[in-house]
Order: structure tokens, then C-alpha cells, then sequence
């Protein structure tokens, strides 16, 4: 039976990705090209340079999801989900702001020169980053990251998932998430994604306590992954420079509320939300995600050129500006895309099927021709 859907996730992706474009708006860049971010709003930035800690917020709610819709599926409904899911917004936004970037390019050591026909081109493939190739938009690493988590996802889903299976794999990708960084080569870390496996793991462990009850073990997952992850961010935090000190214990606090919000869902404490805007504003997260980087930082300079207004005047009206260009896109680009992507993938995969049958399953004993015979004998007997 169809699960009802949990309406508070939506809400908790918008709130992920409005945290990641305050960051990216108010701190990540120089509004007019030479002043330090806290010059043009200076309480305002020792708050919303926190905002990057939404990329972990995002990946703790994919755990948790991508197991959800993919649990009874097979390899091909998960591959074909995943990439009728991804590509069309993103194919739109990569196209949408490579024609913003040439036709206003944005002098800004934030974002890259104008970019060229290949690069575009490989830039569709949304494999840049393992290729070399600076992205179009410096969010599009986040994409990477979820494509190697999909990548291990996919070798569980080839065997169906089992709630034993995710419990060891939980145990042991965090295990080589622990481990891997000192003693494991680059490469593997890299596929093993140990600089964010714990948001995924417990994403994971979350939606277990979701499905089949909370039990010891499981929060203890949850509670090392958190543990963890308050290490992760402490490391992100030193690599943050904004021109200002920031201190380390806002990002564990907020780390923790975010765990204990998704916690929260996991247990049923949400699933009586069901406002109708928040599954919107879900569909509304991932094209204002892609879109709102680049295109966001040409509208601000623009503005603040051109018109005498306040800063957050120009920076929230360019949210709202940007949430509704990634309204448009999933109504008129993204919702048919993924349809019509969905069969393509899915015409692939039965031409697949047709001209390489599946074998029957070893346990199946074919009939045997000796009694086919003696029923033959017997059948033309006077």
C-alpha cells in the first residue's frame, strides 16, 4: 500500500535550499565587486554565513528519501527514477544560465568566466566534475556527490533492499567513512564519499526507524553518525572565510536541530502536516537550487547598479524573482521532462530485456524428457 506523503520534508528541502542562497547572497560574495561582505549588512552575515550547512541538511534528507522511493523497486524502476528525476531541471537551468552568463557576464572571483561551447556541453552530462571541467554554476558539486550515493544505493537495490542489508550497510559505509580518510587511497574516499557519508547513513537509519520502529540500534547509528558529522562541520567551518570570525558552535547546534528535526518525521511527529503549499514548495527546491547562484549574484550587481534601495531590499527580492523562475520551470519544462524522459529510459530498458532475456532463476529445474516421451507413448496407445 501507498504510503502517505510526508508533506514536512518539502518543507525542511525549502528551508535547506533558502539557507544555501542567503549564504551564497549575502556572504560567499562581493555585492559591488570590492567590499567584504559585512560592510553592507553587518549583523545579518554572522547569521546567514551558516546558510552552506543546508547542502547538509539536503544530504541527510536524501538518505532518507532515496531509500523510502526506492525500497520494493527494481534496478531499472531505480535508475530510471533517478534520471527522469534529475536531468530535466537541470538540463534547464544549465541552458538558462549559460545564456545569462553570455549575455551578462559578471566580473567575480565568485563565479567563473563565460563559458564555452564544450564546456556546456559536458556540463550537460552533469559529470564535469570527475572530467575536469569547472561547472556552469558552482552548486552543480553538490550533484556529484549525490550521483556516487545513488551509485551505492544502486548496488543494494540489484538484490532489493532488506532491512538487515541497510542495517550492515549502514554500519560498514560508516565504518569506511571513519576509517577511510587516513588510511584508505583518494580514489576509494572519494567513491565512498566519506566526507558526507554521515548525513547519508543516517538519512537512512531514520527512514528504518520510520518503516519498521525504533530499536537501540538504530539510534545508535543516528547518534554516531551525529557525533560525526559535528566533527565534518567543524572542518567545514575552519574552511570558511568570510573576512569575519566564525565561531564553531553555531554549526553543531545547527547540525543537531536539522538531526533532530528529520528524527522527528522519522517517529511520526509530522505526519499531520499536510499543508497543501509544501509539496510546492518541494517540487519548487531543486530548480530555485540550480538556479540561484549565478543568475541570482547578476541580478543583485544589476540591481544594486542601477537602483537606491537597501541590500536585503535587492537580495530578497531576487529569492522571490528566482523562485519564481523555478516555478516556471517545473511547471512548463520539468513535470513534462521527467515524463517524457521517464519513457524513453523505460523503451531503453525493454529493448534491453527483449534482445537479452533474463535467464530463469538457478532453482528452477526444467522438465524432464524422458516422462515428456513415455506421455507421448502413452497418449497414442489404441
Amino acid at each position: 500500500m501507498r504510503r502517505p506523503r510526508l508533506a514536512a520534508l518539502d518543507g525542511l528541502r525549502l528551508v535547506a535550499a533558502l539557507a544555501v542562497a542567503a549564504y551564497h547572497y549575502t556572504v560567499a560574495w562581493r555585492i559591488d565587486g570590492s567590499s567584504l561582505p559585512q560592510y553592507f549588512l553587518p549583523h545579518l552575515v554572522h547569521v546567514s554565513v551558516y546558510g552552506f550547512l543546508g547542502v547538509e541538511l539536503f544530504f541527510l534528507i536524501s538518505g532518507f528519501v532515496i531509500c523510502m522511493s526506492s525500497w520494493g523497486r527494481t534496478l531499472g524502476d531505480f535508475f530510471t527514477s533517478r534520471v527522469s528525476r534529475l536531468y530535466p531541471a537541470y538540463w534547464a537551468a544549465v541552458l538558462i544560465t549559460t545564456a545569462v552568463a553570455v549575455a551578462f557576464p559578471l566580473h567575480s572571483a565568485a563565479v567563473p568566466g563565460r563559458p564555452g561551447v564544450q564546456q556546456v556541453l559536458i556540463n550537460l552530462t552533469m559529470l564535469q566534475q570527475p572530467l575536469g571541467v569547472a561547472g556552469i554554476d558552482g552548486v552543480y558539486w553538490t550533484l556529484f556527490t549525490e550521483l556516487r550515493f545513488y551509485l551505492l544505493m544502486a548496488l543494494l537495490v540489484r538484490g532489493g533492499f532488506t532491512y538487515r542489508k541497510m542495517v550492515v550497510f549502514c554500519c560498514v559505509w560508516m565504518t569506511a567513512a571513519v576509517l577511510g580518510p587516513p588510511l584508505l587511497d583518494a580514489r576509494l574516499n572519494i567513491l565512498l564519499i566519506t566526507d558526507y557519508a554521515p548525513y547519508f547513513v543516517a538519512g537512512i537509519a531514520m527512514y528504518l526507524i520510520h518503516r519498521f520502529g525504533a530499536t537501540p540500534l538504530l539510534f545508535g547509528i543516528v547518534g554516531f553518525a551525529w557525533l560525526v558529522s559535528l566533527q565534518r562541520v567543524d572542518d567545514r567551518l575552519h574552511h570558511v572565510n568570510p573576512g569575519f570570525a566564525v565561531p564553531s558552535w553555531p554549526g553543531a547546534v545547527i547540525i543537531t536541530v536539522a538531526y533532530a528535526m528529520l528524527l522527528i518525521v522519522a517517529l511520526g511527529g509530522t505526519d499531520r502536516i499536510t499543508w497543501r503549499w509544501l509539496p510546492v514548495a518541494g517540487a519548487l527546491t531543486y530548480p530555485f537550487y540550480l538556479l540561484h547562484q549565478r543568475i541570482g549574484y547578476t541580478i543583485i550587481r544589476a540591481a544594486y547598479q542601477r537602483f537606491d534601495v537597501p541590500v536585503w531590499t535587492l537580495i530578497a527580492g531576487t529569492a522571490v524573482l528566482l523562485l519564481g523562475l523555478a516555478w516556471l520551470v517545473h511547471r512548463f519544462i520539468e513535470r513534462r521532462g521527467i515524463r517524457l524522459l521517464k519513457a524513453a529510459v523505460g523503451q531503453g530498458l525493454a529493448a534491453m530485456d527483449r534482445a537479452e532475456p533474463t535467464p530463469p532463476p538457478a532453482h528452477v529445474v526444467p522438465p524432464r524428457a524422458p516422462a515428456a516421451r513415455r506421455t507421448v507413448r502413452q497418449s497414442t496407445r489404441p
